[in-house]
């Protein structure tokens, strides 16, 4: 199963940075970096969010809906060569407010700023434009089966790799955190000198 960091590498994820770094007017490299912190730590919210029997269904419901059928990893292209970047924007802000919530967004859209150097208003259209490429990204993960349950095909989803990866990855979560994970959240998801809040994308280009 691809992680999400996989998406950024396809058609679909280079068409959602070239129009995500044209909206919030940020330079695609920094649009990548910003995107290559959040999209895990966002799933590991979800993931977080499934551990409750309201939580499981509510995005399970979500996940086979039509709109999340994965169609717009197809259509993204057209979708913001037509103009439509504020459109994906508005959907994806509904989006992102269920899953995390006022206080967690505002928790990882500053976190990721500090890091990336790219103000906290941008980092969170760049968020915002990519959340109905996740939701399509993970109802075609749904759709394709593959055994395990929601939690199993998130924390695939996620490209982790044990209790260490998480705790980093919800520390971007933390609106309470005193920042000190930051730079090894970086370079394990960067690459490159940890100690560069702008860094690299990890051979993501």
């Amino acid at each position: 199963m691809s992680s999400i960091l996989d998406l950024l590498k396809t058609e679909a994820g280079q068409n959602l940075i070239n129009g995500a770094s044209n909206e919030a007017g940020v330079s695609k490299e920094k649009t990548g970096s910003v995107l290559s912190m959040a999209l895990p730590a966002i799933l590991g919210a979800m993931k977080s969010n499934a551990k409750t029997e309201e939580g499981e269904k509510n995005l399970n419901n979500a996940l086979e809906s039509k709109e999340h059928d994965g169609s717009i990893l197809s259509s993204l292209g057209g979708m913001l060569g037509g103009g439509d970047g504020g459109s994906l924007l508005s959907k994806g802000g509904d989006i992102l407010g269920h899953v995390l919530g006022g206080g967690k967004e505002s928790a990882l859209t500053g976190n990721i700023s500090k890091m990336t150097g790219v103000d906290a208003s941008s980092v969170g259209k760049i968020i915002k434009m990519a959340m109905p490429l996740v939701m399509g990204f993970l109802g075609k993960q749904k759709q394709s089966g593959g055994g395990g349950g929601l939690s199993d095909m998130l924390g695939s989803a996620m490209g982790t790799s044990g209790d260490k990866d998480a705790s980093m990855l919800e520390s971007l979560l933390d609106a309470d955190g005193d920042g000190s994970v930051m730079d090894d959240i970086a370079g394990k998801f960067l690459g490159g000198d940890k100690k560069d809040g702008g860094g690299g994308l990890g051979g993501l280009f």
